[in-house]
């Protein structure tokens, strides 16, 4: 069993997810600040009150005062931290020069840059490169614990980063297109996501495993 294979097994059952969720780049990358420690239907509630009081531009996010901008992304939760950290990264995004200049940064500059800024983590960063910028970053979060620890492809507690890298490395020395390569990783989050929630859950449905074959926990 491989990851490549695990992706393979889920997509078969599955289907594509067609991932993520929102009308622009930007609009993923407030989902993915506003997403922290939250479900998404909250987070859907917030960016309709954005949407619906025209604040959907780093320049018009900025422009709103913080008491007003934490009122409207109040579903998604801990909104004046959050406020904050939208804030912080409509800063940076403004001054690199906004989504059309990045597009042209190198992969690892881009994360790095993002990472620079107080309130974006390696998994909200990866988000945006991946689901906003469509490079080859692969998310790790609880969900990939969580099944991939139960498979017996990983230790839970093993670092973000090299557990990124041991995805990254595998399934790119099988997959050398970088559109592939892409794809392959957008639709596997959502899968791993979609199976977590739905299947693989704290207290697991392994009767209804599509990986349960192959699952050292279903046994």
């Amino acid at each position: 069993m491989t990851f490549l294979s695990v992706y393979k097994t889920l997509f078969k059952h599955y289907g594509p997810q067609h991932w993520w969720p929102a009308e622009t780049a930007f609009e993923v990358m407030i989902g993915a600040v506003l997403t922290q420690n939250t479900a998404w239907s909250n987070v859907e509630k917030a960016i309709a009150n954005l949407k619906q009081a025209g604040v959907v531009s780093a320049a018009k996010i900025l422009a709103m005062p913080a008491a007003d901008l934490g009122a409207l992304i109040r579903p998604a939760g801990c909104f004046n931290v959050k406020a904050r950290r939208l804030r912080n990264f409509c800063s940076w995004f403004l001054a690199q020069g906004g989504e059309k200049l990045l597009n042209n940064v190198d992969d690892d500059v881009l994360r790095s840059g993002l990472l620079s800024v107080n309130g974006v983590g390696p998994e909200t960063a990866d988000d945006m490169v991946l689901y906003a910028f469509n490079r080859p970053v692969f998310i790790i979060d609880a969900y990939t614990r969580r099944v991939f620890s139960r498979l017996g492809l990983i230790a839970a507690d093993e670092g973000y980063e090299h557990l990124r890298h041991q995805f990254e490395s595998q399934i790119s020395s099988e997959i050398k297109q970088h559109n592939e390569l892409v794809n392959i990783f957008n639709e596997y989050h959502a899968l791993i996501v979609l199976h977590a929630k739905d299947v693989c859950r704290k207290n697991p449905r392994c009767s209804e495993c599509c990986l349960r074959s192959q699952c050292p926990a279903a046994k």
